[in-house]
């Protein structure tokens, strides 16, 4: 219980942190923005290591170009994204521009965070961010082993470890898993296979990481994968309650859910001593 509490307190104060930084600027003001549904309100802050983004964000909102627009991708314990100004019936093309990424090292994607969408890298190898798409992180919490483990490097050798003997139908085995039981399962199944790799190929298949973001990821949770790919650029201060209840709607083919859910946003400017004692020290 005292551990957990610790770890709790450890995440805080490294949020905290980036919150400091992000306030040490000479803007005497800076914005609280409201995202409103029909579940309720979220609140985001912006930050200042990412003034492309910042910028662009706060402009939509205060044209009211995100009004109307919908969460049109949720996807339970991972994420939930709209924005979408362009699907606007009489809005086609309206934002035609993509903003350079903004990859901060310490602004990664625990839960909470708000962060741009994009498209792949293989018709976007700079990753640059679509001008008006985010999406706010809900994430799942992650076990020391799921974060370290290289599963990338793991499936790079499962054709060489079909070649040894008791396990010549492994990468038949993980596809059914993959296919009956979902990602999830096939990582942990994949994780399992590590010491047996290491052992017969002599080479890590590990990757390292941070101790903040190891204790921000196996209690607070996020999407880790996700980190130095997706320019994170806020977070949520109020209604990560509202966020699981979006991420929870029933959904239909490409993630979009069943009965569309409709956003506006606001923006209030208040001063930067306002901003740091009512969200400086709130991690969500």
């Amino acid at each position: 219980m005292f551990d957990k509490i610790n770890h709790m307190k450890k995440i805080i104060l490294f949020i905290v942190t980036l919150v400091v930084l992000n306030s040490c600027n000479s803007q005497e003001k800076d914005y609280l923005v409201t995202l409103k549904t029909k579940f309720g309100d979220i609140k985001l802050v912006l930050y200042d290591q990412t003034p492309l983004h910042k910028e662009n964000f706060i402009k939509l909102a205060k044209n009211g170009q995100f009004d109307s627009t919908t969460f049109h991708r949720v996807i339970p314990n991972f994420m939930i994204q709209g924005g979408d100004v362009n699907a606007k019936p009489g809005h086609e093309n309206e934002i035609d521009y993509l903003i350079p990424p903004e990859f901060v090292d310490t602004l990664i994607h625990h839960r909470g965070a708000l962060a741009a969408a994009r498209q792949g890298d293989q018709i976007n190898p700079e990753k640059k961010s679509n001008g008006s798409q985010f999406y706010i992180v809900q994430g799942n919490v992650f076990s020391e082993e799921e974060l370290t483990a290289n599963l990338q490097k793991v499936h790079s050798y499962l054709n060489r470890l079909a070649e040894v003997p008791g396990y010549e139908n492994i990468v038949q085995k993980l596809d059914s898993i993959y296919q009956t039981q979902g990602n999830e399962v096939l990582n942990k199944e994949m994780i399992k296979l590590i010491p047996v790799m290491e052992n017969r190929f002599g080479t890590s298949f590990t990757n390292p990481i941070s101790e903040e973001r190891l204790e921000v990821y196996t209690t607070l949770g996020g999407a880790p994968h996700l980190d130095e790919g997706y320019t994170v650029f806020g977070r949520v201060v109020e209604g990560m309650d509202v966020v699981d209840k979006i991420a929870s709607v029933k959904t239909a083919t490409m993630s979009r859910p069943v009965e569309n859910v409709y956003m506006t946003v606001e923006v209030e400017e208040i001063s930067k001593e306002e901003w740091n004692e009512k969200y400086g020290g709130k991690t969500y």
